[in-house]
């Protein structure tokens, strides 16, 4: 009976410090906090997109077909009630191309001064997009920016590829898988 105690305990306790450290609380699979204006994660719950404004995000980037079964069917609405701008740009898991890289880092560009939440399903699409757009267009240091995808997983077949062309193409030498 203790034992069981025992790890729910350590499980909140656990939840609580990722909160703590990555400085919001989103009810969603594994929120990472890339900046104070920059959020990725998988998909939040419905009622964490009802209140979504409260955390000050001001768009929202959703990575996923409409089709995943998990997807919130109203998240455009619920932003909009909120003022909060929404970007779909849907990335079959099995088949992301240079050119969803581009339009992530496009809308990116365009909302550098809202506060933004990119998302998917788990944060794999989302974790993997900013990290390219970080390295390629905003030019910082892929170890650092890779640090937030290895939080959550290491690219491996059709995204693994997607990363070292994308990295090779713009002459950017950094193997993070």
């Amino acid at each position: 009976m203790l034992l069981p105690r025992i790890f729910t305990l350590l499980a909140l306790g656990s939840a609580l410090l990722h909160e703590a450290a990555i400085g919001i609380t989103l009810d969603a699979p594994n929120p990472v906090e890339i900046s104070p204006s920059l959020i990725t994660s998988g998909q939040p719950s419905l009622q964490a997109l009802a209140g979504i404004g409260t955390l000050g995000v001001q768009a929202v980037i959703y990575l996923a077909p409409d089709s995943v079964p998990d997807a919130v069917k109203n998240e455009p609405e619920l932003l909009k009630q909120q003022g909060i701008e929404f970007v779909h740009i849907p990335i079959p898991f099995n088949a992301p191309k240079e050119e969803h890289v581009i339009a992530v880092s496009d809308a990116l560009v365009r909302l550098k001064d809202k506060k933004v939440l990119v998302h998917c399903q788990v944060n794999m699409r989302a974790s993997t997009m900013v990290f390219l757009h970080r390295t390629i267009t905003l030019k910082e240091d892929p170890a650092a920016a890779y640090d937030a995808v290895s939080r959550i997983w290491s690219p491996e077949g059709v995204w693994r590829v997607l990363v070292i062309e994308q990295l090779k193409k713009h002459k950017i030498a950094f193997q993070p898988l």
